[in-house]
């Protein structure tokens, strides 16, 4: 059987010579993978870049018997190009940060329509933001939580789960205990959730910081989320 859906592509893996296996999410069957044929041959060039990180298309594709298993698109499109993702480096990156963190939080294969138009239109309004980037990895990863059934409502709320569970990482270029550098974080925290326009984090290493106190309390609520490869590239782009 075939079906029509959209889908957001979070990551592949190359499959024997010219094709890759592609980890979609999509709008109507929640995560898949499919093996897309000829996508790495020479001609016709640029196919591979529609499975990119957080590339959205328009997907016709053949329906797994049970769960878990690999099936086939029959169709694939672009559904809406993007203007500046691909093309500016710090997007570029940010990007690859948060579909790392996606690929390994979501893993339903069911329809969950609100959690897929919160990506789709993350997104996009990514795409075409132009001031405030810098601050967008954190914004998406504190709302993605409300979506993930972990939400938080204040940065005491989520400072305080992290120092319980013992998470609380070491706070480079302070002298303080890592606790108490947690509690300096609750005021952003508290911004980003409120107003992101209104944030004051005053540069790269203190969005580090966030960062990574972000991922700590997503590794209390999703097992076996590991450690987040692309962050150190990240940082080293939002330092810049």
């Amino acid at each position: 059987m075939l079906i029509k859906t959209r889908g957001i592509v979070l990551s592949y893996l190359k499959y024997r010579e010219t094709s890759i296996i592609a980890r979609v999410y999509t709008e109507r069957l929640g995560l898949q993978s499919y093996v897309v044929n000829g996508v790495r041959k020479a001609k016709p060039p640029g196919r591979i870049a529609l499975f990119q990180p957080f590339t959205l298309l328009e997907l016709v594709a053949y329906v797994a018997r049970g769960s878990g298993g690999l099936t086939r698109l029959s169709e694939f499109r672009c559904a809406e190009p993007f203007r500046t993702l691909p093309y500016e480096v710090q997007k570029s990156s940010v990007v690859l940060f948060l579909s790392e963190i996606v690929s390994r939080a979501v893993r339903e294969e069911e329809q969950n329509e609100p959690l897929f138009q919160f990506l789709h239109d993350s997104i996009l309004a990514f795409d075409q933001q132009t001031v405030g980037t810098e601050n967008f990895a954190l914004v998406f990863l504190l709302r993605l939580t409300s979506y993930l059934g972990f939400g938080v409502s204040s940065g005491g709320e989520l400072t305080d789960q992290v120092i319980m569970a013992g998470h609380a990482p070491a706070a480079k270029g302070t002298t303080g205990p890592a606790t108490l550098r947690l509690r300096e974080f609750e005021i952003y925290f508290d911004e980003l959730l409120r107003d992101p326009a209104t944030s004051t984090i005053p540069n790269g290493r203190v969005r580090h910081e966030l960062l990574n106190v972000l991922i700590r309390y997503y590794q209390l609520h999703v097992e076996q989320l590991g450690d987040i490869r692309s962050l150190d590239i990240l940082s080293q782009v939002l330092a810049e």
